[in-house]
């Protein structure tokens, strides 16, 4: 990858919308996963080196104690330590890679054996406990997936066999590639002496058919229109959203006097809490006043606060279409109440409690209601190829920060590639499938097989320019154009309408979720798992050391 491309991927890894691989992050969150499984599974090695390397490069034995001490049993299946060592490093490695940065704020010390940290004074758990633990339900629940599927007579379809199978293939160029002499050293580094590439094979297959079937079973799920309408009428405000206006004051911006301690402390009497959170309160009170009738005029109070002297960007936050259940929890249920009308606003006080158990004000919220949508309306289809502007050398690129913007220059070039390529699509055939294919070959964004398709993409979902090209109300299907974006110029081939409405699919995912964690919870709980001997596992991993 050249730096222009690493320079544009950091660049949308900060951004909150567009790029198909966040979409399908989104996705993926949203459904219910009761375990975690590196469903990629090598990529997950090959990660491993840059984001866990506490385990020793040169092993010592042969790993016959690893291979031959039963660890757990899981239903009829006896794991071994190297089996469930599988599961324990990629516990440890989804954790790391998902939390790194913030691991202390978890309690955890990288530079420290797990084993060594007490994660519960009173039971003397350690953070080894806690992942030996999690690795253990997740092989619970990778077990429990696998057998329903030989069971079903279900096979990992021949797309993902494929996949894993180039996966698996390459364990020996990586070897090669950090140094090791085979690719049984490469895993015995990542996953203990009892690692071997056979034995990681099986693994990788058994948590890729156990991905697999729970996919499989999620979108065999359908409901009827009765069980729609059912489900809708349990909370109807549920599937709304709401757009409103926020600004919140903090008690600190309140505070006069005070008592500051040789450590910097500053401790305030009650009659100099008391004043402050009167202030507070009243500052709150006058930003909803009956004068207060727009959200300017809303921001024009909030400017005019003596607490904001000098502030320039003292102002309300936007919020648009959010769910309810994003809502915060102060106002939730007065944002989402059904008697709500368009510039309604009110106040809400925020507490915190203290170690003797008392309550106290520590800042007040100012909530305008601006609206809600019922989200009875069609999505969109479209595909894309996306052009990124880039500078003409990776030098070049190295030079700029990343929120330094494109020269004129590089934007004009990046226009003149979008056109050649639209006139191309044009030239041809013309059709969806040929956009789909330039999409694959051409387009910035995506990993070249879904054609550049955004399915089911809602209002507010895309970048601006991008959003309102795809709902504007004349929009037909076969429409193309070029929009321009921060990201780049974007060739458009609108698709069409979705078959049913956002609500629709929204309570389509809850009965989905719902009934798919009922089913996995039943296979789940019908095998025991009984301990075993753990001696073998690598318990004493040092996260961080050489990282």
């Amino acid at each position: 990858m050249s730096a222009s491309s690493k320079k544009q991927l950091r660049k949308e890894q900060g951004a909150e919308k567009l790029t198909q691989k966040q979409i399908a992050a989104q996705k993926e969150a949203s459904t219910t996963r009761l375990y975690t499984v590196a469903f990629v599974v090598v990529l997950v090695v090959l990660l491993a080196i840059a984001i866990f390397v506490g385990v020793n490069q040169t092993i010592k034995n042969s790993g016959y104690k690893e291979r031959h001490t039963v660890a757990v049993q899981i239903g009829d299946h006896k794991l071994s330590n190297a089996e469930l060592n599988y599961f324990f490093i990629d516990a440890v490695n989804t954790f790391y890679s998902n939390y790194g940065s913030y691991a202390s704020m978890f309690g955890l010390d990288t530079s420290k054996p797990l084993d060594q940290q007490v994660t519960d004074e009173d039971s003397g758990t350690t953070w080894a406990d806690d992942f030996l633990e999690s690795a253990k339900e997740t092989a619970r629940n990778v077990y429990a997936m696998s057998d329903a599927a030989e069971a079903a007579g279900f096979t990992l379809p021949e797309d993902k066999a494929a996949e894993l199978e180039q996966n698996l293939n390459s364990i020996d160029t990586y070897a090669t590639l950090y140094g090791y002499q085979s690719g049984n050293a490469y895993l015995k580094a990542m996953y203990g002496a009892g690692a071997t590439k056979e034995g990681f094979r099986e693994y990788s297959t058994r948590s890729s058919l156990a991905d697999a079937y729970y996919a499989s079973y999620s979108d065999s799920l359908t409901y009827t229109d009765e069980q729609i309408a059912e489900k809708d009428a349990e909370d109807p405000k549920v599937y709304n959203s709401y757009s409103y206006h926020s600004y919140y004051m903090d008690i600190s911006k309140f505070r006069i006097g005070g008592t500051t301690d040789a450590d910097g402390n500053t401790t305030y009497t009650d009659e100099e809490t008391a004043a402050a959170e009167a202030a507070l309160r009243a500052a709150a009170k006058s930003l909803v006043s009956d004068d207060i009738t727009t959200t300017e005029e809303l921001d024009a109070a909030i400017a005019a606060l003596s607490i904001n002297e000098g502030e320039e960007s003292a102002a309300s936050t936007a919020s648009t279409n959010i769910r309810y259940s994003s809502l915060n929890s102060l106002y939730q249920d007065w944002v989402s109440d059904s008697s709500r009308k368009a510039g309604d606003k009110q106040v809400f006080e925020s507490t915190t409690t203290g170690d003797d158990g008392t309550e106290s004000l520590s800042g007040c919220y100012v909530v305008y209601f601006d609206g809600s949508s019922d989200n009875e309306f069609k999505m969109v289809n479209v595909r894309h190829i996306l052009v990124k502007p880039e500078h003409p050398t990776d030098e070049a690129e190295d030079a700029h920060s990343d929120d330094e913007t494109y020269s004129a220059e590089e934007w004009d070039a990046a226009k003149a590639t979008a056109e050649e390529i639209y006139d191309e699509w044009k030239a041809g055939e013309a059709t969806e499938d040929s956009f789909a294919e330039l999409a694959n070959e051409k387009s910035d964004d995506g990993d070249g097989t879904t054609g550049g398709l955004y399915e089911n993409v809602i209002p507010g979902q895309m970048v601006q320019a991008f959003n309102d090209w795809c709902f504007d109300s004349s929009r037909k299907s076969g429409d193309t154009g070029i929009v321009k974006t921060e990201y780049g110029y974007h060739i458009l081939y609108f698709v069409g309408l979705s078959d049913i409405t956002y609500r629709t699919s929204l309570i389509q995912n809850d009965l989905r979720t719902a009934d798919v964690a009922a089913w996995q919870e039943e296979l789940v709980n019908a095998l025991t798992i009984t301990d075993g001997d753990t001696s073998y596992i690598k318990t004493d991993l040092v996260i961080g050391s050489n990282s």
